[in-house]
């Protein structure tokens, strides 16, 4: 688990150098856990992948909305008073989170967040948890 956290590091740290003004970049599981982060805290990344989960959960719902659609979210973007907030589906219950002020090229963060998640799906996936108790 270090060694795949240490990998991810530097994979968010290409993220964030490559889009100027971008301030947060957290990886998170499907039930708001945090599993890397780069350019924040501890407390602010858990924080951050906490909201995730909630929203992650309300884009889902309204994508089932869509007859033609699979229901799953891939990408919610939120323009606020002073930036931008995206959030992509990254793997099999994993999602990739970004803050970025807001002078930030908001197409070329989404192209660089859709290149990373085609570069490294496969390592920001979570397996599902199981109870333990009941095993």
């Amino acid at each position: 688990m270090i060694q795949q956290r240490a990998n991810m590091d530097w994979m968010l740290k290409d993220l964030a150098d490559s889009v100027p003004q971008t301030r947060h970049v957290v990886v998170l599981s499907s039930d708001g856990l945090r599993m890397a982060q780069y350019g924040t805290d501890t407390d602010t990344a858990d924080r951050l992948a906490a909201a995730c989960a909630g929203l992650q959960s309300l884009a889902g719902a309204v994508a089932t909305e869509f007859p033609a659609g699979d229901g799953r979210m891939r990408m919610v973007v939120i323009e606020m008073g002073g930036g931008f907030f995206y959030l992509m589906a990254a793997g099999a219950r994993a999602y990739l989170a970004v803050l970025a002020d807001e002078g930030v090229d908001a197409g070329l963060m989404g192209q660089r967040m859709r290149d990373l998640v085609a570069r490294i799906g496969e390592h920001l996936s979570t397996p599902p948890r199981h109870n333990e108790q009941g095993a």
